[in-house]
């Protein structure tokens, strides 16, 4: 067998599926959307073995995009779970046949309820269609497995549907990044969209704050003891007027070699860059990266130094 052909035809056999999905789309699928954003209660999705799955995959995507959602194993349905189902929830019932025993015994209890179904299905005349309030067509001409017996392009034709709908409600919900983030709270995107400079600067002792008249011997002092790579300079009024970095001392060592006992004013950078508290830790990597720079004070709106940000911190945050 060419594996490299064989694979690439079962690509072809799978795109072609979820493509000939497009006529599908009709006023079936909008009332799924229209009963979805009608419900007061939760989607509880359910199915059997690979489209049980999908199904699992559907409910987590809905759940972590603003659609309260649960998954409900359709066996495990009719042996005690189905007291999970209120009459208040929209249930999504994913089965290709739309014929499978469990469902057989589940929709009629369903019914009883008082729940709307919505069903995702390759056989619009099964008896999983006949009980569904909505019907998403997910029918494929044949599986890519060579036996026709492993799911394979049906279950890709029931992911790629049910992402259709988990996208359109995410939409009409007007659910945003910061909302994503909420729900993502430990994911790289949540600590983007909600990680301030003031949740990770260093403060206190490992922040140090030197004024202006005192020696660089003083400063580099207080820099290793607090383990860090820069001091803020600050005048009389506690207000920041420089910043002294290893790179500075490297700099002016070359050329004064009584620099231990110089005022730090004489070898600071001057008005350097700054951020405030309560920015976006992303968006003081941004700065960071764009000044090519590896430490920047953190300032109130007065200017005073409430705190240091390394690279170092944004590393151990995550985000780099």
């Amino acid at each position: 067998m060419n594996v490299i052909k064989r694979a690439r035809e079962v690509l072809d056999i799978e795109s072609e599926a979820i493509m000939g999905l497009k006529k599908n789309i009709n006023r079936s699928f909008q009332k799924a959307i229209q009963l979805i954003l009608a419900s007061r209660g939760r989607v509880v999705v359910s199915g059997m073995g690979k489209a049980g799955i999908i199904g699992q995959k559907l409910s987590a995507t809905l759940s972590s995009t603003g659609t309260p959602s649960l998954f409900l194993h359709s066996a495990e349905a009719i042996h005690g779970d189905l007291g999970r189902v209120t009459k208040e929830d929209m249930v999504i019932i994913i089965s290709n046949s739309g014929q499978t025993d469990e469902i057989k015994k589940l929709l009629p209890l369903l019914k009883k309820i008082g729940a709307k179904i919505i069903a995702i299905t390759g056989n619009i005349t099964s008896i999983l269609a006949r009980y569904s309030d909505a019907v998403l067509n997910t029918y494929v001409k044949k599986e890519a497995c060579p036996l026709g017996l492993a799911p394979t392009t049906s279950t890709t034709a029931m992911l790629a549907m049910s992402d259709a709908l988990a996208v359109c409600l995410l939409e009409l919900k007007g659910f945003k990044e910061k909302d994503f983030a909420f729900y993502h709270p430990g994911g790289l995107l949540g600590k983007r969209l909600l990680l301030k400079v003031e949740d990770i600067m260093r403060k206190g002792a490992a922040n140090p704050v030197v004024g202006q008249e005192k020696k660089v011997s003083e400063v580099l002092f207080k820099i290793t003891r607090a383990r860090a790579g820069s001091a803020s300079i600050v005048n009389k009024k506690g207000k920041l007027v420089g910043i002294f970095t290893d790179g500075d001392l490297r700099r002016h060592m070359e050329i004064d070699s009584n620099l231990a006992q110089r005022k730090v004013k004489e070898a600071m950078t001057k008005n350097p860059t700054t951020v405030r508290p309560a920015m976006l830790a992303q968006e003081a990597m941004r700065i960071l990266q764009e000044k090519k720079i590896d430490e920047v004070p953190v300032v109130d709106r007065n200017g005073r130094p409430l705190g240091l940000l390394d690279v170092q911190d944004l590393l151990k945050a995550g985000l780099v």
